[in-house]
């Protein structure tokens, strides 16, 4: 079963929230009470979200949802941000896609560049490459997090410092004003630093609910950062961001919306 659009924006909303009311989800969306419950039941069914007294949580605040169930988050964003980045990456570069759904859809937005020379630890975005023979594919090794689809640990680490990737495509778990880009897990911290190391390039894709998410590993500092693809941004966060000296491409300003 496919999410409707309402059922989309409240599952992104409850992931900024420890607790998201019945009441206020009424009002953002002008619909019953009743409407809002049989929504809150189908992400329930689905293990999207948690019941609580008069509201939902997040199924976790310490760890991010599956692989699976995080491609329900803002989808058509995350579709404009990759097309964003597609146009930025030449023919021919060496490009290191790392973990998270927005990547996954950079990788479909490169599948007709020419002569790319793709390194990942994404097992979804290795098969998606899977029918590119124009498209070179380098597999670190590490271990797999079935939940994730996945390559973590030490040896990824060790197999992704033996390169020096043109561009380094980050995806994050959460961002704060302070203390930057995060993420749920210290292993996707590790290989996230370690890709933004070895990266002449880093391309942060990251979508506006990312702001506020309870994810608790520390990646690094906005400076390290040197494109930010989002697909809408406040005011304050964008001159936030470009004190720092990071470019800001939002999708929303591509279409003009």
């Amino acid at each position: 079963m496919n999410l409707n659009e309402r059922q989309q924006h409240i599952l992104n909303w409850v992931q900024q929230c420890d607790l998201l009311p019945v009441e206020e989800m009424v009002e953002r969306f002008g619909v019953s009470s009743q409407t809002i419950r049989k929504d809150i039941n189908q992400l329930a069914e689905k293990h999207l979200v948690r019941r609580q007294h008069g509201g939902i949580a997040p199924v976790s605040t310490a760890e991010n949802l599956s692989f699976a169930n995080r491609q329900f988050l803002n989808s058509d964003a995350k579709q404009l941000i990759a097309a964003q980045v597609a146009d930025v990456i030449p023919n021919g570069a060496s490009v290191f896609l790392g973990v998270g759904t927005t990547v996954e859809f950079v990788a479909k937005a490169l599948l007709k560049h020419q002569d790319l020379k793709v390194f990942t630890n994404n097992l979804t975005v290795a098969t998606i490459f899977a029918l590119t023979p124009q498209t070179s594919v380098h597999m670190t090794a590490g271990s797999m997090r079935h939940r994730h689809c996945d390559l973590v640990g030490s040896d990824t680490i060790e197999s992704m410092r033996k390169y020096v990737f043109d561009y380094g495509i980050l995806g994050c778990g959460g961002l704060h004003e302070r203390f930057g880009v995060l993420d749920f897990d210290p292993d996707e911290a590790n290989l996230s630093r370690t890709l933004i190391e070895q990266s002449r390039h880093v391309l942060l894709v990251a979508d506006q609910y990312k702001w506020g998410r309870k994810a608790s590993a520390r990646v690094a500092g906005f400076e390290q950062v040197e494109m930010l693809f989002t697909d809408d941004i406040s005011a304050p966060r964008q001159q936030l961001l470009e004190a720092q000296g990071v470019r800001l491409i939002s999708a929303k300003e591509a279409t003009g919306e």
